[in-house]
């Protein structure tokens, strides 16, 4: 079973993501970019499904720092933001950027259906 990591600072988001998400892939959870580094330095995920507005470290200097290394680098991101209307896409596609959802507006289903895809399965 592949794994997502999840970066939601919200409790109540994180968990419902790892909701939509538990019955097709393993979840590990963070609050922050700092302890991002540290789960993935403990377990690469396969994917990672990432806020923007986090405490502390951005969500920016986060994917800066997958980005300096090349295992990874090639983890697919999938964004979901209050901001997504306000974010260039293609610039984040250097960062393996791979979706951006709207928080406001996704559906469980989408969120399901783009990371299945994303992930090949």
């Amino acid at each position: 079973m592949k794994k997502i990591l999840i970066i939601e600072d919200n409790t109540i988001l994180a968990d419902s993501f790892e909701i939509i998400l538990r019955s097709n892939f393993l979840i590990s959870k963070v609050n922050s970019a700092q302890k991002a580094i540290l789960e993935i330095d403990r377990s690469l995920p396969d994917l990672i499904f990432l806020d923007i507005l986090l405490e502390g470290h951005s969500a920016f200097a986060l994917l800066n720092e997958l980005q300096s290394y090349a295992d990874t680098a090639k983890i697919p991101v999938v964004i979901c933001s209050d901001l997504a209307s306000e974010i260039d896409f293609e610039s984040l596609k250097l960062f393996n950027v791979r979706h951006i959802f709207d928080k406001s507006q996704v559906l469980p289903k989408e969120i399901r259906t783009k990371i299945k895809e994303i992930l090949g399965e």
